[in-house]
């Protein structure tokens, strides 16, 4: 859930592996959210698959929360069986349609009851998008990849955050980037969706689900980790 206590001057973004920055490009970025991490463990196991020997191998993509101070982790995976071989291209894409399938129903499951009632994260409006960023800092080779995103000072950030509101309260169920113009050039604009930037458009989602190239093994899976006791629904 982010708070107005999060945003960070939007200079400090490329370094930063938290906070809250407002870009022109992309609106609100959840800088955690935007590390690439998972996309990074995904990309792991692909390689670690095709060093194994048979003609398949799986791959588990998950997202997940924590409450009770920490003591609690739920969350979603989903895993998938690729043939080996595949090319550089087809794993990209392969990682973007899981990412892309998993960052959907996790939102929806903060959404839902009980979830909801102690966070206003599902769906919210930066949370998405940030995701996909993640994903193309991984994959897109692009040194100081904020420069393209123009990012705002931390003043300017306040005031589209104390004009709009908390982000929590503006949701988005697309990967489209939800901008909030300035109030002080447009002072009767309401946030409206704008357009990826080309890189962010390189990579298609993986739809080829004729060939035996890729198939879904688990489509669904949620789980809550207690301690060191993890319970699968």
């Amino acid at each position: 859930m982010s708070r107005r206590a999060d945003i960070i001057d939007g200079s400090k973004a490329e370094r930063n592996a938290y906070g809250l920055v407002y870009t022109e490009v992309l609106g609100w970025i959840d800088l955690g959210h935007a590390q690439g991490t998972d996309i990074r463990q995904l990309w792991a196991q692909m390689l670690q698959g095709e060093a194994q020997s048979g003609l398949y191998y799986d791959v588990t993509y998950k997202q997940s929360m924590t409450g009770l101070k920490r003591h609690m982790t739920v969350g979603k995976s989903i895993t998938w069986r690729l043939k080996k071989g595949l090319s550089y291209h087809q794993k990209q894409s392969v990682a973007l349609a899981m990412m892309m399938t998993l960052a959907h129903r996790f939102e929806g499951l903060q959404a839902s009851f009980p979830f909801s009632w102690a966070t206003d994260s599902g769906f919210s409006g930066e949370d998405l998008v940030s995701d996909l960023l993640g994903f193309y800092r991984v994959v897109a080779c692009m040194s100081n990849i904020f420069s393209h995103l123009k990012p705002v000072s931390e003043a300017a950030a306040l005031r589209r955050w104390d004009h709009y509101g908390s982000i929590g309260s503006w949701k988005n169920q697309t990967f489209k980037p939800l901008l909030f113009p300035d109030p002080l050039a447009f002072p009767h604009s309401r946030p409206c969706f704008g357009q990826l930037p080309l890189f962010m458009r390189s990579v298609t989602p993986y739809h080829r689900w004729s060939s035996e190239d890729v198939s879904i093994i688990d489509p669904d899976r949620g789980f809550i980790h207690l301690g060191k006791r993890v319970i699968n629904k």
